[in-house]
């Protein structure tokens, strides 16, 4: 099928089932990931880039958004958000160690259901490298495990909600009130390159991705770097705090984030659900479905136990804590949903806080689970 075709197909037709509600519970933009997954088995391909660079427009603009509040907000949570993002994490990688001395799966295997059930590349390439001659064993793990690690966290942020029978309204009123913030305003002259923001938007992403790119060692021999969901999503957090440099506007109107994060997050799900849907039937069957439980338990463990601590030890409220769990999480299609779900972009400020540690935290669960396990 032609690529730019099948783009545009695998659009309408996930909006299409993302919009079936259930009981009040619907997929949303993580409909197209579905459809994606069925094209992806049928052989299309969408080039990576695709993917890429709709990953960088959604955090882009998550970061532009969430950029006035966020720095407030670390500051009052700092604390909780790391020990929540280092929670998250190490329980998941725990069911990883679990799976491989009780269940007698290869570590490689393990870990590459642990990326992929808290759906991290750069956590893949650790394990990968980390594997040596069997990094197979972890690209296989990673595709058995990814859609549920998808599907699973925009579920969960929309069913605590509802099981919880808490009241939307009150809930984002108390959120929003916390994450007030005093927007300071420059009353000097400022120019714009154009109306639209573009110029704002692409530097802050352009800036980010070589941010990204900044590759630090780690121990074993392997590196860690932010990636294309990381640098852009600071950039766009620094861009969107400042707002402007000496007399050169910096903002973005927000009706245009908004057009930016959700093409942005649609395109990233495309080129997943087509890369995780080519092969993923059959590595299923030769692989087993009790591989497929291993994901699922390994993206259910971290959700609930971050979940718990967040609520009963860290005292975050809802919207809070949901937020610090997408992050905590790696989970970019969550957060989106999330947004709906809370109609509110502040929740974004939290997926933010949490999202690094728990970047840092998988790439060297990862790697060590080999080196002590395999």
């Amino acid at each position: 099928m032609n690529t730019l075709l099948a783009l545009f197909v695998i659009a309408a037709l996930g909006y299409f089932v993302g919009g079936i509600k259930i009981k009040g519970i619907e997929l949303g933009t993580a409909g197209v990931l579905l459809v994606a997954l069925v094209f992806g088995h049928f052989g299309v391909e969408i080039p990576s880039i695709i993917r890429n660079f709709g990953l960088a427009c959604f955090v882009g603009s998550v970061g532009f958004i969430a950029g006035p509040k966020f720095f407030r907000d670390f500051k009052a949570n700092a604390a909780s958000y790391v020990l929540l993002g280092l929670v998250i994490i190490l329980s998941g990688a725990l069911t990883s160690v679990l799976a491989v001395k009780l269940g007698g799966i290869s570590a490689e295997l393990s870990v590459g259901l642990l990326t992929g059930a808290l759906t991290s590349t750069p956590g893949l390439a650790a394990a990968q490298e980390a594997a040596g001659e069997l990094a197979d064993l972890a690209t296989t793990g990673y595709a058995i495990a990814y859609p549920f690690g998808v599907i699973g966290v925009v579920l969960f942020v929309q069913l605590v909600p509802r099981i919880m029978k808490v009241d939307m309204a009150e809930e984002r009123a108390h959120f929003e009130a916390a994450h007030t913030a005093k927007v300071k305003r420059y009353n000097g002259w400022l120019f714009k390159f154009d109306a639209a923001g573009f110029f704002a938007f692409m530097l802050a992403v352009a800036l980010g991705i070589l941010l990204g790119n900044v590759h630090i060692p780690l121990p074993g021999g392997a590196s860690f770097s932010l990636g294309t969901t990381g640098g852009p999503l600071i950039m766009g957090l620094l861009f969107g705090h400042f707002s402007h440099v000496g007399h050169l506007d910096l903002t973005v109107p927000v009706e245009e984030l908004k057009t930016f994060r959700e093409l942005g997050l649609m395109l990233f799900l495309i080129g997943a659900g087509v890369s995780g849907g080519a092969g993923f039937v059959d590595t299923l069957k030769q692989e087993g479905v009790v591989l497929f439980l291993y994901g699922a338990l390994m993206t259910i463990v971290p959700m609930f136990v971050g979940f718990f601590v967040a609520k009963n030890v860290l005292k975050l409220r809802l919207l809070n804590n949901l937020g610090s769990i997408t992050g905590g999480m790696t989970s970019t299609p969550a957060l989106g949903t999330l947004i709906s779900v809370a109609e509110t972009d502040d929740v974004a400020s939290a997926y933010a806080a949490t999202y690094p540690i728990a970047l840092v935290s998988v790439v060297l669960c990862a790697q060590f689970i080999v080196i002590l396990f395999g």
